[in-house]
C-alpha cells in the first residue's frame, strides 16, 4: 500500500466533463455523492483520465467504486493562491448499490505535520484540531491535505511538533461555509478535508536540545 489511499463508493451525481489536457492525455471531472451514517451526504470531486472510462457506459446516477488518491492542486487567481482538493481516480467501476456507510468512504494517509495544529472548541463544546498533513508523491511533489482530529486525538494533535511523521485514517468530508468577500458581499463555498478516526505517530519526537 502507498502513503495516500482512498476508496469511495457512491453515486455519480454530475456529468463527466473534460477538465483539462496534459501531455497528450485528457482528464475528466465529476463528483460522487457518498452517504454518511448520520444521514448527511458528502459530495466529493473526482478527476480521472479518459482511459479509465468506458465510452459505452452511462455513469451518471449509478453506483461506482473509486480507488485512488486525495490530491491537492494550486490554483492562482491574480496574486491569490487557492488550494484545490479532489480524488484522483486510479480505478473506477460501476458496482451494485452499497449502503454500508462505514466502508464507503475510507482514506489513509502517511505524511508529515507541516503546520502547527490549531485546537479549538465548537459552540457545542466539541474539541477539534485543524491540521495540514503533507503527503509525498513521485517526482518531488507533495499533496497538502487539511485534516480534522476530534476529542482525545485533537488534544494529542495540539502537542505535536511540525515535521512529525503521521499515519491518519478516516473519511473525506465536504463542508459548506460562508466566505466574506467584503463588508457587503459574501459567498458560499465548499471545503474538503479528512475527518480523522485514528491518528498514529510513526516516529518519536526528539527534544529541541
Amino acid at each position: 500500500m502507498g502513503n495516500n489511499n482512498v476508496i469511495l463508493v457512491g453515486v455519480i451525481n454530475s456529468e463527466i466533463v473534460l477538465s483539462h489536457s496534459l501531455l497528450g492525455a485528457n482528464f475528466f471531472a465529476t463528483s460522487i455523492l457518498v452517504e454518511r451514517a448520520s444521514g448527511n451526504r458528502d459530495i466529493i470531486p473526482v478527476v480521472m483520465t479518459g482511459s479509465l472510462l468506458n465510452p459505452e457506459e452511462t455513469y451518471v446516477g449509478k453506483f461506482v467504486k473509486v480507488i485512488g488518491q486525495f490530491r491537492s492542486y494550486d490554483k492562482y487567481e491574480g496574486d491569490k493562491r487557492h488550494l484545490l482538493l479532489c480524488v484522483y481516480a486510479q480505478k473506477i467501476d460501476v458496482v451494485a448499490p452499497n449502503y454500508d456507510c462505514e466502508s464507503n468512504n475510507r482514506i489513509s494517509l502517511c505524511g508529515y505535520l507541516c503546520k502547527k495544529a490549531v485546537f479549538r472548541k465548537t459552540p457545542l463544546g466539541r474539541e477539534i484540531a485543524d491540521m495540514i498533513v503533507s503527503v509525498n508523491r513521485p517526482y518531488m511533489r507533495a499533496d497538502y491535505i487539511p485534516c480534522i482530529a476530534w476529542g482525545i486525538s485533537a488534544r494529542y494533535a495540539e502537542t505535536l511538533k511540525i515535521g512529525t511523521q503521521l499515519k491518519v485514517y478516516g473519511r473525506i468530508q465536504s463542508r459548506e461555509y460562508t466566505k466574506k468577500i467584503d463588508e457587503i458581499v459574501s459567498e458560499k463555498r465548499i471545503a474538503y478535508e479528512v475527518s480523522i478516526s485514528r491518528l498514529e505517530v510513526l516516529e518519536s519526537e526528539e527534544d529541541d536540545d
